[in-house]
C-alpha cells in the first residue's frame, strides 16, 4: 500500500499542482477533489508562490486511482490509508477479499447477461416470422 502522505522530503523538486496531476495521470481538478474528500493533504505553504507537493503524494495519487479503479469507493479508500497507517494488514487483506467476492458476483452476473444475449443473438439469427426475439426480449409489455 501507500504510506502516509511525506513531506517534500525527497532528493528529487518539489512538483506544482498540475505537475503532480500529470505525473499520476489525472487532472488539476482531479487532484482539488481528492483534497476536498480529505485523501490528499493541501500542501501548507503560500497558495501565491505555488504549493508544492512531493513523491509521497504522487504515489498516494496513484493509489487512490488504483484502488477506484479495483472498485473501492472513496470512503474505503479513506478507510484503506488509515489501515495503512495504523499497519493492520489483516483488515486491509480483508476488505480485499470482500472487494473480490464483489467482484466475482458481478462477474457472474455479467456472464449471465452475455450467455442471454448470445442466445437471443443466434435465436434472431434464425430469422423467421415474427418479431425479433432480441426487440421482444427487451419490450417491458
Amino acid at each position: 500500500m501507500v504510506r502516509s502522505q511525506q513531506q517534500n522530503t525527497s532528493p528529487r523538486r518539489p512538483f506544482r499542482i498540475s505537475e503532480l496531476a500529470a505525473a499520476a495521470d489525472v487532472g488539476v481538478e482531479t487532484v482539488r477533489f481528492y483534497q476536498r474528500k480529505g485523501l490528499l493533504e493541501v500542501p501548507t505553504g503560500p497558495a501565491t508562490g505555488g504549493r508544492h507537493y512531493g513523491d509521497g503524494d504522487v504515489k498516494r495519487l496513484r493509489f487512490i486511482r488504483q484502488s477506484q479503479a479495483a472498485g473501492f469507493t472513496l470512503r474505503e479508500i479513506r478507510h484503506l490509508l488509515e489501515l495503512d497507517r495504523m499497519d493492520d494488514r489483516a483488515q486491509a487483506r480483508a476488505m480485499a477479499k470482500e472487494r473480490i467476492e464483489a467482484l466475482d458476483a458481478e462477474i457472474e452476473r455479467l456472464e449471465q447477461a452475455r450467455a442471454s444475449l448470445r442466445k437471443l443473438a443466434t435465436e434472431c439469427a434464425k430469422g423467421g416470422a415474427g418479431p425479433c426475439p432480441i426487440l421482444s426480449a427487451f419490450d417491458p409489455a
